[in-house]
């Protein structure tokens, strides 16, 4: 699937990963719809960008939000070809420990958001996907692209409820493609090691070496931009289907 003068919607758009990836989509031609809680940073972008990008504040974990910002996406626009989710949290915490044990509500929250939140958009995205034309002679109407992390495999001390929920996204992968293959739409999920997000850099230079030092190569954090240039690689190729990608310069997470 070209991306010109496609229509994308990407979750979680106004800052990190989902940023760099509106980014490439409006310079690549299409039209896109940040979803994201962050409405200053949103709009800021979206005015950044011009009147190919657009803001709405979205809870995805909330149907009618969701149902809400597709529905105006679709009078904008007129249709919807991408989905990126991005939106995601994590919150260090251990099953028990000195603090006792995990708090439920805060395991509940983060399921919410990772999981249940991209499920609901995928599903409502794909009603609007399957009305598509085809795109090609391979009938593709849609690309969906989740987002996971290293973390659903190897889940540090800590990190009980986020790679729970990451474990979800990659485990729904494979299903999810094979029921939306009928409809020309693909699955696929990105599972990022270590971005240099602007989480990394309130961290201690001391702390963030030691991190570049556990990847293998390159020897430094991944960036942005290359996340994003792997979502526009998965889209204009239309035989990756069904996949989880690893894109982690080769690290493998110990416990700690």
């Amino acid at each position: 699937m070209q991306i010109a003068g496609k229509t994308a919607i990407v979750t979680g758009g106004a800052s990190g990963l989902g940023r760099a990836t509106v980014e490439r989509y409006a310079a690549d031609g299409a039209r896109v719809a940040i979803f994201d809680l962050d409405e200053d940073a949103g709009q800021a972008l979206a005015a950044e960008l011009g009147d190919c990008v657009m803001f709405h504040k979205v809870n995805v974990a909330d149907e009618a939000e969701v149902a809400a910002g597709i529905a105006a996406v679709m009078a904008a626009f007129g249709t919807l070809h991408i989905v990126n989710n991005y939106a995601g949290i994590g919150m260090a915490c251990k099953t028990f420990g000195k603090n006792g044990p995990h708090p439920l509500d805060w395991y509940l929250k983060v399921v919410m958001i990772n999981q249940v939140g991209t499920f609901n958009v995928c599903r409502l995205a794909a009603e609007q996907m399957a009305a598509n034309e085809p795109e090609n002679d391979d009938g593709v109407r849609g690309v969906i692209i989740n987002t996971a992390s290293v973390a659903a495999y190897e889940g540090q001390v800590g990190q009980v409820a986020y790679s729970a929920t990451k474990g979800a996204v990659v485990g729904m992968t494979l299903p999810m493609a094979r029921e939306l293959a009928e409809y020309g739409i693909r699955v696929n999920t990105i599972v990022p090691g270590l971005i240099h997000t602007p989480l990394f850099e309130t961290v201690d230079e001391e702390y963030y070496k030691s991190l570049e030092a556990s990847t293998v190569f390159p020897k430094r954090l991944g960036r942005t931009s290359e996340i994003a240039s792997l979502s526009a690689q998965i889209v204009e190729n239309d035989y990756i289907n069904g996949e989880c990608i690893r894109m982690d310069a080769g690290i493998r997470m110990q416990p700690r």
